[in-house]
């Protein structure tokens, strides 16, 4: 199943070879062994020539262009292996990925202790999903975990693969496997580029319970009764709902939230507010929808007992509110994330409005691939489990493109930070942390080891994040005609990594970035070849009253109060939409 593409050999020259795309378990492990003994080749011949090399090479764009990017500077001694479960997924993602591990990991960390699972369509189909629930025991055994993005298929992609039946989307399973409490969804920020909003913005969606795990039936006209039976038999059932339907076509649905997890929801959420200097909202539909009061109870309970101090001493509540906690209803919530784009913030929200309003932050912010995605764990001794990924999917046009042998630009972000995150928590779990309430004392061994990742994890984001700075970004940052490939991107941020862990020279001191680079067109990102410029320019003429060609300061504020995006007063822009109407439901 070996395919044609061109790839650097040692010696320079080019060769029609690259490993197959092996799916098994043990043939995964051994296609990463044979990859990483492959690219071990010239990197230690660099490793003798490299650094008479580097001394001629006087200004960081010298170095940049002289530099082989597929010859990165290989650890003498790499980083000890720690446990760390990682799932491989689908297309574009997998095929990053697996530039990312030969380029940034493998040079570096020993991953003998990794435990790999392939959670392809294929694979999943081949194992009766075996090789999931497989995944989700290591999982929570470990404590740390990367995961690729994966295909949940359509019925039309079932078929297309040939799959014996439709398979389920994994992340129910692994939410359940390791009790899951919430994903953390926050901005990515690269210093010195300007992308949506100006600070960090977190967000808490509850992981379980809602529309998600909701059982329903059609039926017709007649009585509906939904019924309580206590485990206990000293506790009589009790009827939750009895209404009568009367329309010949019902939709009757059945869900419930778990509430016993929220108060380590809402003690992580506190805690990652504080140390970010960010102001927390909780978020939801509470003056409509009753049965959500307890979210925001057990959360003001959680604040005020453990948290209000210390909120107040760090200025970072809302001083016309009293100093209080806030609540948001979700409607408001979606406009603010809109109009409070300096960031720093934080919301904590119910698993389907969590859903919605994260994908909000993510276009304001600039897309899916700019923000993280952790789904945070707890063990029965309290010990956190993670789970890191990318909060976008699988990239098919991409990986569409690739197979015609087009060329393609990925920009992997959101996998890099999943990948950094996953190992800074293996190594605090190595030494002990990682419990919900506190972290046990570090031997002298696991706390150099922390450090030594900890190293490691600071480089590869620098190495990332200057990349994009000097224009050498993906397309969508950087431009088609000045921005990388995929493979070149990888590649380039391989090489700026094995510098900086070199401690050799280091060329980005006293460089200026590329201006351009500092604040990315938002034409360059991928979703704008969907937009209609014809009716953008309309919408312009419309508020162009006096057309000449550009907006004055009272058409502008004309079109942002219509648009609904102007910026409130402080008092009316935290307002808690009291004057909204209450709904009321008639029951029978």
């Amino acid at each position: 199943r070996g395919s044609k593409s061109r790839t650097l050999a040692p010696s320079g020259e080019s060769v029609g070879w690259r490993l197959p795309s092996l799916v098994g378990e043990k043939e995964g492990a051994l296609r990463r062994k044979l990859e990483m003994r492959w690219a071990a080749l010239p990197l230690r011949r660099l490793r003798v020539q490299g650094a008479a090399q580097v001394q001629q090479l006087s200004t960081h764009a010298s170095a940049a262009n002289a530099a082989n990017a597929s010859q990165v500077w290989e650890s003498p001694t790499k980083l000890a292996s720690l446990p760390l479960v990682y799932i491989s997924g689908e297309e574009m993602t997998r095929y990053a990925a697996g530039l990312m591990m030969k380029h940034w990991v493998e040079p570096h960390v020993d991953t003998s202790e990794w435990e790999f699972f392939d959670l392809s369509c294929e694979s999943r189909d081949r194992t009766g999903d075996k090789v999931l629930r497989d995944a989700v025991e290591a999982g929570k055994r470990v404590g740390a975990i990367f995961k690729e993005p994966t295909v949940t298929p359509s019925k039309a992609q079932v078929e297309a693969m040939g799959l014996k039946r439709a398979l389920p989307s994994p992340n129910g399973a692994m939410r359940r496997g390791w009790n899951g409490v919430t994903i953390s969804r926050d901005t990515i920020h690269i210093e010195g580029v300007e992308l949506g909003f100006k600070s960090p913005v977190l967000f808490e969606r509850h992981a379980v319970g809602g529309e998600y795990g909701a059982g329903w039936r059609e039926v017709g006209r007649g009585r509906l009764i939904t019924t309580f039976f206590p485990d206990s038999d000293d506790e009589d059932p009790m009827i939750v709902d009895a209404r009568r339907l009367s329309d010949s076509r019902n939709a009757a649905v059945v869900y419930h939230n778990p509430l016993d997890n929220v108060e380590t929801l809402a003690r992580h959420f506190f805690t990652r507010c504080l140390a970010a200097k960010v102001t927390p909202f909780v978020v939801t539909k509470k003056t409509v929808f009753k049965w959500q009061e307890p979210f925001w109870d057990i959360h003001k309970a959680v604040f005020d007992a453990e948290f209000k101090e210390k909120f107040h001493d760090a200025g970072l509540l809302v001083a016309s509110k009293d100093g209080e906690l806030q609540h948001l209803i979700s409607d408001a919530a979606t406009m603010q994330i809109i109009r409070w784009t300096r960031g720093g913030f934080g919301m904590s929200a119910h698993n389907y409005d969590g859903d919605m309003l994260t994908d909000e932050v993510a276009q304001v912010h600039r897309s899916p691939g700019f923000i993280t995605s952790n789904l945070v764990g707890k063990t029965e001794a309290g010990t956190l489990i993670k789970e890191f990924e990318a909060s976008h999917g699988t990239v098919a046009d991409l990986w569409d493109a690739h197979r015609r042998g087009e060329a393609t630009s990925f920009n992997p972000l959101g996998m890099a930070e999943a990948l950094m995150g996953a190992l800074s928590h293996a190594a605090e779990l190595k030494g002990g942390g990682g419990h919900e309430h506190e972290k046990k004392g570090h031997d002298a061994t696991t706390t150099s080891l922390k450090a030594s990742y900890d190293k490691y994890v600071v480089a590869l984001r620098k190495a990332l994040h200057n990349t994009f700075r000097y224009g050498q970004g993906t397309w969508d940052m950087a431009g088609k005609d000045k921005g990388l490939t995929t493979e070149a991107f990888i590649q380039k941020v391989g090489w700026r990594l094995g510098r900086y862990l070199a401690e050799q020279i280091d060329f980005d001191d006293g460089i200026v970035p590329d201006p351009k680079s500092a604040k990315p067109s938002v034409l360059l990102r991928r979703n704008a070849q969907k937009i209609d410029l014809q009716k953008v320019e309309a919408l312009f003429n419309e508020f162009d009253a006096d057309r000449n060609g550009s907006i004055s300061l009272a058409e502008f504020e004309e079109m942002m109060i219509k648009l609904g995006l102007a910026p409130l007063k402080e008092d009316a822009d935290i307002a808690d939409s009291r004057t909204k109407v209450q709904e009321k439901t008639t029951k029978v």
